[in-house]
């Protein structure tokens, strides 16, 4: 990294590496965890958001916390947590901090990336080498800008080209790369280290929301005939990447959402001011009744969105664990169906998370504005990242899904 990119200093959470020596042994330790992680970040989240440094330290407290390693094999050090579980710590996380919530989701699905789309021996490779070595993992894997091409000279595959989006990728050990391979329209996948010259980054992400995301072995490939693992990537378990992905989206905005009506409801109780005016005068905003009605409904949503959500990670974990070992049975109709469950999730969220996030001035009052507070960043990352696939096309999925009992193709964004 150059040393003209400002970054966050990691040592300002050295203490947390004793405090959080050992890892959680059970999901409700694990969780834990992730709130108390929540709670560090939110602690100056709204100074961090506009400073918008390279977020270094913010990685190094993932690390502390052993969230890095949820998902991963106990045999190698990981939690062996399954992705029900791996939803629910992103939702904490994005409590606190949107973008660090959202870096997690990512490294998540990026470093079980093998379990999806990569041989046994693959799988097993990958996971000792993240889970031992706690590293962060990123990714350069975006179907809307070109692809990178592949070439191979027979023993090695090479990646050229550009990603305008590498989410975590600066500050990132290992960097997933995405391309075709040249005459063919193969998709493969590569894990490589990151700190490389073969890998180079404009420093250029100065979006609205999300700031802190830094978004600026080959996976499906087989070694022995040179040629794509298509037994893997045609199959109806590999398309599970893509649903897998849209419910770590799904959980961040409703954790981002969560967690903004916590801050407003904070901020409600100790500095909103009542309305002098209104012929119905109360001595606290508290007790106003379109105060009361505002929370309520909000909290209602949000409530009913969580409930979708983890329904949704539970049916996805179960066919995870149904087919991990045998993913050639699934059927196009199984994943299907986990596809539309996912699916209303991202509209609920989506809905939910741009509604309570924009919502919350109108119950914390005019000084909430006020850039100390930062009660802005809520619904810049949420609005950021709702954009990524138009929610109108996941209406209309599943629209014909209700309808006609439809179950859509698989494509990068279903």
């Amino acid at each position: 990294m150059s040393s003209s990119v400002p970054a966050t200093d990691p040592t300002v959470y050295d203490s947390f590496k004793t405090k959080w020596s050992t890892l959680p042994d059970s999901a409700e330790s694990w969780l834990a965890r992730a709130k108390a992680v929540s709670g560090v970040l939110a602690q100056d989240a709204a100074q961090r958001d506009q400073e918008n440094k390279s977020p270094r330290a913010e990685i190094a407290l993932l690390k502390h916390s052993g969230l890095l390693k949820l998902l991963g094999p106990k045999k190698y050090g990981g939690g062996e947590q399954p992705w029900s579980v791996g939803y629910q710590a992103i939702r904490e996380v994005a409590k606190g901090d949107g973008s660090i919530g959202m870096l997690l989701g990512y490294h998540l699905l990026w470093s079980t990336t093998a379990n999806v789309v990569g041989t046994p021996e693959q799988i097993e490779r990958t996971h000792e080498l993240i889970i031992t070595n706690n590293y962060f993992v990123g990714g350069a894997v975006n179907p809307r800008d070109s692809d990178l091409k592949i070439t191979s000279d027979g023993d090695d595959l090479v990646f050229n080209g550009a990603k305008f989006l590498n989410t975590g990728g600066v500050v990132s050990d290992l960097t997933v790369l995405e391309g075709v391979l040249e005459g063919t329209e193969s998709h493969i996948f590569a894990l490589v280290e990151t700190r490389q010259p073969g890998i180079q980054f404009a420093h250029n992400w100065n979006s609205i929301g999300l700031r802190l995301t830094e978004s600026g072995d080959a996976l499906g490939w087989d070694t022995d005939t040179k040629k794509p693992r298509e037994d893997i990537l045609l199959t109806s378990f590999a398309a599970l990447l893509l649903p897998t992905i849209q419910l770590v989206f799904s959980n961040f905005y409703l954790g981002i959402a969560q967690g903004a009506l916590a801050f407003a409801s904070q901020y409600t109780k100790t500095n909103t001011r009542p309305w002098p005016f209104g012929g119905d005068n109360k001595d606290s905003a508290t007790e106003e009744f379109y105060i009361l009605e505002r929370y309520g409904e909000y909290f209602a949503h949000l409530r009913a969105a969580e409930a979708l959500a983890d329904r949704a990670g539970d049916k996805l974990t179960a066919l995870y664990t149904k087919y991990g070992s045998n993913r050639a049975a699934i059927t196009a109709e199984e994943r299907g169906e986990v596809a539309e469950w996912i699916a209303s999730v991202k509209i609920v969220t989506t809905d939910a998370g741009l509604k309570v996030t924009s919502g919350i001035f109108e119950v914390t009052g005019a000084r909430a504005t006020g850039l100390k507070y930062g009660l802005d960043r809520f619904w810049r990352d949420v609005r950021t990242h709702t954009l990524h696939d138009p929610v109108a096309y996941k209406r209309r999925e599943v629209g014909r899904y209700a309808l006609l009992g439809e179950h859509p193709t698989p494509t990068w964004y279903t």
